[in-house]
């Protein structure tokens, strides 16, 4: 099942196949979960990928392969996220400035948005030094929670699933200018939280 490409698996599911939905399942679950977060939250997130599974199983016919299967399964969840927020999820324009750490030097991130300067290295084996990881990763949730919905949204889809850009625009109906901003300004705050606990071991 494993070795099966996008068409294979998708005719699979459209004979009803149980395994192969399982394996779908298996496959993309983590992916649509971590986008449902990004856009609305961990509070809402495990119903609008129960809702995507839903609108998935009634529209895999219209799967037409000019996406991969996995961005046709984000772009589901997106828009079944988006949807779940048109009510109240407030316009982002270029200039937003929500956070703390919106004036940090830009002169700290290249031209491709990686830092200048990496921040020291946390990986240890040590309890002392793990114990110190797990409170770091607290402190960078906590940076997270922090940020506007769309810097949130723009940094999770990029750094953490890897997703192009171009397509978190399409996703989150935004524009590439817009993204730009909205992603060099998260990266601001979470550059500025590792820089203080790096000097104070605290948030």
């Amino acid at each position: 099942m494993k070795e099966l490409d996008d068409e294979a698996l998708v005719a699979l599911l459209l004979k009803g196949d149980q395994p192969a939905f399982r394996h779908l399942v298996y496959r993309y679950q983590g992916a649509m979960r971590a986008v449902a977060v990004a856009i609305v939250g961990s509070s809402l997130a495990d119903e609008v990928v129960q809702d995507s599974w839903l609108a998935v199983v009634r529209h895999l016919h219209s799967f037409a392969g000019r996406s991969t299967l996995k961005t046709w399964l984000i772009t589901v969840t997106a828009n079944t996220a988006k949807t779940r927020l048109k009510q109240q999820r407030r316009q982002v324009q270029l200039d937003d400035r929500s956070g703390p750490h919106g004036s940090v030097d830009a002169d700290r991130f290249l031209a491709d948005g990686h830092w200048r300067d990496a921040p020291a290295s946390w990986h240890s084996d040590s309890p002392e030094e793990l114990l110190c990881e797990q409170q770091l990763a607290e402190c960078l949730e906590h940076t997270l929670a922090s940020l506007s919905e769309l810097q949130r949204s723009v940094l999770v889809l990029r750094e953490r699933q890897g997703i192009e850009l171009a397509d978190i625009c399409n996703l989150l109906d935004i524009s590439l200018s817009n993204a730009r901003v909205l992603l060099h300004r998260a990266r601001l705050s979470v550059f500025a939280t590792l820089e203080h606990y790096e000097v104070t071991g605290e948030c």
